[in-house]
């Protein structure tokens, strides 16, 4: 018999961005109401709000939400984010980036929200940071995880460091990173939508394709990366050069648009955001990801599973999905020199490139499945929920099923099919 009195537990997630919700997100958050939660997704406003909503979750924006650092507008957040919370009242509060990682969980835990998970991306300060900037980070961070009952770690660089910090190891659970490798697979119809793209562009077939894939902003290591494309471009080699990507006008740390039209001029083609990113993969000999810092970065993992090898810089993150030698070459941070130079190699030798590629695709195909990240996450939901004697959530097939059974006749199927999706 069904009981009457269930209802599927609320889930809420936060993060600064839609586009994170949308981007990143966006096959968990499926995963997550398909498997029966009452999902609600939190961001600031922004272009990628249609998208969360027409995957069929529902969103509420609080304006006052910024990655930049403003004490005012922060105080507006806490007050925007303390009203959703007592709007919504979830079971389970899961927080997402540095911002909101910090303010969610210590005010999810302020209202007594029975359950708070926290994803670390990738640690905002890295070992090598200044003393005062890590002292900043890592007491915030301590803080904050005394707030949760569990803290999803991506990087198992941040597994011992958050120990150390004072986090029981209970409450730290290595998570790793996935994506669609569905999607992102080399395709005879990907390689034919590519070669139209290189034609659009007046790119020749024989010429050597190097991109990047992120956001305009320094720390993804622009400035070294134009460096070493021109240097490069000095060596009068058969490449051509495209970034794909939004500019950030107004963060601090922002590629400048001077920069950006220099650039341009020079014939790097910037291709400013898009949806096709697999596509312009395909279209990519070589990628590069010279960041400064980095969790586990997404775009390299998708540049591995269609088959490219990935120059990157040795920091945490980029050497957990660049095997060097193997599936790509890693060089010292913030060294357009040696940045140049690994890109040089693999312009010269193609038959290294086709092997990284080869390596690069099955390491992905074995170790970045977006499926694992999901199961671990759900697992640890019904942990907690466990824990704190909630009830588990019934995923939707099930309680459509349920509803079927409580009716007497086949008139009120179709409503209560409808209630219960």
């Amino acid at each position: 018999m069904t009981d009457l009195s269930y209802r599927p537990p609320r889930l809420l997630h936060l993060t600064t961005t839609a586009i994170s919700l949308d981007w990143l997100l966006g096959p968990q958050l499926d995963a997550f109401a398909a498997a029966g939660y009452a999902l609600t997704t939190v961001s600031a406003p922004g272009p990628h709000v249609d998208a969360i909503l027409e995957r069929g979750h529902r969103h509420i924006a609080i304006p006052s939400l910024s990655r930049s650092m403003d004490l005012r507008s922060d105080r507006h957040a806490w007050s925007e984010l303390r009203a959703v919370f007592e709007k919504v009242r979830p079971d389970i509060v899961h927080t997402h980036n540095p911002k909101p990682g910090v303010l969610g969980r210590m005010l999810a835990r302020r209202c007594q929200v029975p359950i708070v998970v926290n994803t670390v991306h990738g640690l905002f300060a890295q070992p090598t940071d200044p003393v005062a900037k890590r002292a900043v980070v890592y007491g915030a961070e301590r803080l904050a995880a005394a707030c949760s009952q569990g803290e999803l770690v991506q990087n198992v660089e941040d597994v011992e460091l958050l120990r150390s910090l004072g986090v029981p190891a209970e409450r730290v659970h290595l998570l790793g990173n996935g994506i669609d490798l569905d999607r992102f697979a080399p395709s005879a119809s990907k390689s034919r939508m590519a070669r139209a793209r290189r034609r659009k562009l007046g790119i020749a077939p024989s010429t050597t394709v190097v991109g990047m894939v992120g956001r305009l902003v320094w720390e993804k290591g622009y400035r070294e990366f134009f460096e070493a494309v021109e240097r490069l471009l000095c060596d009068d080699l058969d490449i051509a050069i495209i970034v794909v990507g939004p500019t950030e006008p107004g963060k601090a740390g922002a590629v400048d648009q001077e920069t950006i039209d220099a650039m341009a001029e020079r014939g790097v083609h910037f291709l400013g955001s898009r949806t096709d990113v697999d596509v312009m993969l395909a279209l990519f000999d070589i990628f590069v990801l010279p960041s400064h810092r980095e969790g586990f970065p997404r775009a390299a993992m998708e540049a591995s599973a269609m088959g490219v090898p990935v120059v990157s810089t040795d920091v945490r993150g980029c050497r957990q999905v660049v095997d060097h030698g193997t599936t790509g070459l890693l060089v010292e941070p913030r060294s357009p020199i040696a940045l140049a130079s690994a890109i040089r190699t693999l312009i010269d030798d193609p038959a290294k490139r086709n092997s990284m590629g080869r390596a690069a695709r099955a390491r992905a195909a074995a170790e970045f499945d977006q499926e694992r990240v999901i199961a671990r996450t759900l697992g640890l939901y019904r942990s907690l929920l466990d824990d704190a004697g909630i009830a588990q959530p019934r995923p939707a097939i099930e309680r459509y099923t349920a509803s079927i059974d409580l009716v007497a006749t086949e008139a009120s199927k179709p409503a209560a099919a409808t209630a219960a999706a």
